[in-house]
């Protein structure tokens, strides 16, 4: 069981070291998206301590999208306002055990994923190349 681990570490580990940016981030917005889904199934549930140990971690993600958005990029106009506001409602969600903030912000996640395959693939064109 130690070997297993070991090597879905190493290989995880490989995965992120040889991703491009794009997959990244959609690993990460995958994480995020099961960090909600988590946590709204602990809301609902009432199982309160597993929504606080999941809410922060799909926070802690949405810090980490914050970070590694070029400021100067057309996009980051709409995402960065996007971002904190997907912050603040995990926060609500968390706080009043809503799950009604964190059902929202999973729909903008899911969205904003299937926005970045389709971004990526279309980047990956032939045609689209130099």
């Amino acid at each position: 069981l130690m070997l297993q681990a070991a090597v879905r570490a190493k290989y995880l580990e490989n995965t992120i070291q040889t991703a491009s940016p794009a997959q990244l981030l959609i690993m990460l917005y995958d994480g995020a998206i099961r960090f909600c889904k988590l946590g709204i199934e602990g809301i609902k549930q009432k199982d309160y301590s597993g929504a606080n140990s999941n809410l922060p971690k799909a926070q802690a993600i949405l810090d980490e999208l914050l970070v590694t958005l070029d400021r100067e990029s057309e996009v980051a106009k709409t995402l960065i306002p996007l971002y904190q506001y997907m912050k603040q409602q995990l926060i609500q969600g968390n706080v009043k055990k809503d799950p009604g903030p964190v059902e929202e912000v999973l729909g903008y996640m899911t969205d904003l994923k299937e926005t970045w395959i389709l971004a990526a693939k279309s980047a990956n064109l032939p045609h689209a190349q130099g």
